[in-house]
């Protein structure tokens, strides 16, 4: 190459650096899935498009439900902090977690990561995650997408978004209509801030210096629920479930429910986390703590009362739901009964 000529490795794209990091992801692939003999193609990562065989899901009336999600301003913590192992956790963890809403299984998993500067030591503490993440919920990495950006992300910075593709027979799908007069709402604990409400915990951060023993919370992944949900709806024992993301708890339940019943929620029964009390001193409402972060809880079940104690023995300790309601037919959407109790 001339001295002056140009070329894309000057203009801040390397190709061949990117080629290592795919090697590296196909390696990582052939590690953490075993194939089955009754694969009847090549699915390894790095063909143009991703391949994934069905056939073995012997499932009557099957239906595809597909998930896409990022991670948020979490990101910029990451950087920060200099932790990357956990945050591809969090990606998948925000896409299955929608899957299962459905009563969906989670099939496969595609990331999409861009950066400003490719770094192989971050991205594949990124992708380790991403990894970690896919063996939580007992699906597959097919592929994915890096893309470095110069110009549009500074040297440092990066995104992560997540696309997942899960299979229910239409038989089994979670659906509002199922939700009846009395049925009891089951609140699933969070481990911490998951994904959601991170401009505000940034905006905070940026004035208030966090104790030492609460740090850890800060980057710590958003629960996967897969595991519990389907052994759940195996068995019939959901009428309808929420996913306690952006919006918080009430926004997400009301999407759970049809419009002519009402949710009625005992503030004062939640379990809310030490994060979210030390979040709540800094001049936060108890309504915007509620509309921006799950406050302790990361999922929500609505089931028949009869139900309940099948249910609870299906989640370990840490995790067991409890309950903060009950469905009924009034006039009005929502009735919160009492306060939050910090």
């Amino acid at each position: 190459m001339k001295k002056n000529e140009n070329s894309y490795k000057k203009s801040g794209v390397n190709i061949s650096l990117a080629n290592k990091l795919v090697k590296h992801i196909s390696n990582l692939s052939k590690k953490n899935v075993k194939k089955t003999k009754s694969q009847k193609f090549n699915d390894e990562i790095g063909g143009f498009g991703s391949l994934f065989d069905i056939s073995n899901f012997k499932i009557k009336d099957p239906v595809i439900v597909s998930c896409t999600d990022g991670v948020g301003t979490k990101i910029d913590l990451a950087n920060k902090f200099k932790k990357f192992d956990t945050i591809g956790i969090d990606l998948v963890a925000m896409c299955v977690n929608d899957l299962i809403v459905q009563g969906a299984k989670p099939l496969f998993f595609l990331d999409y990561i861009a950066v400003g500067k490719l770094n192989l030591i971050k991205t594949k503490e990124i992708l380790k995650g991403i990894f970690k993440g896919c063996k939580l919920s007992d699906c597959k990495l097919i592929g994915g997408e890096t893309a470095e950006m110069p110009g549009i992300y500074s040297r440092d910075k990066f995104d992560l978004a997540g696309f997942s593709v899960g299979i229910v027979s239409k038989k089994k799908i979670l659906d509002k209509r199922k939700v009846k007069p009395k049925n009891i709402i089951l609140a699933i604990p969070s481990n911490g801030i998951h994904s959601n409400g991170f401009s505000l915990v940034r905006s905070i951060l940026k004035k208030n210096k966090i104790p030492k023993n609460l740090k850890s919370d800060l980057l710590k992944p958003t629960k996967i629920y897969s595991k519990e949900i389907l052994k759940l709806t195996k068995k019939n024992l959901i009428n309808s479930a929420a996913h306690i993301t952006g919006g918080g708890l009430i926004e997400n339940l009301l999407r759970s429910v049809p419009k002519n019943l009402t949710l009625n929620i005992f503030l004062d029964k939640i379990k809310i986390l030490k994060i979210f009390k030390w979040l709540k001193q800094k001049n936060i409402s108890d309504q915007e703590m509620l509309r921006t972060f799950n406050c302790g809880i990361g999922f929500c079940l609505i089931v028949s009362e009869k139900k309940i104690s099948q249910i609870i023995k299906v989640f370990p300790k840490n995790y067991k739901p409890y309950e903060i309601g009950y469905i009924s037919k009034d006039h009005q959407k929502i009735n919160l009964i009492n306060s939050l109790r910090w």
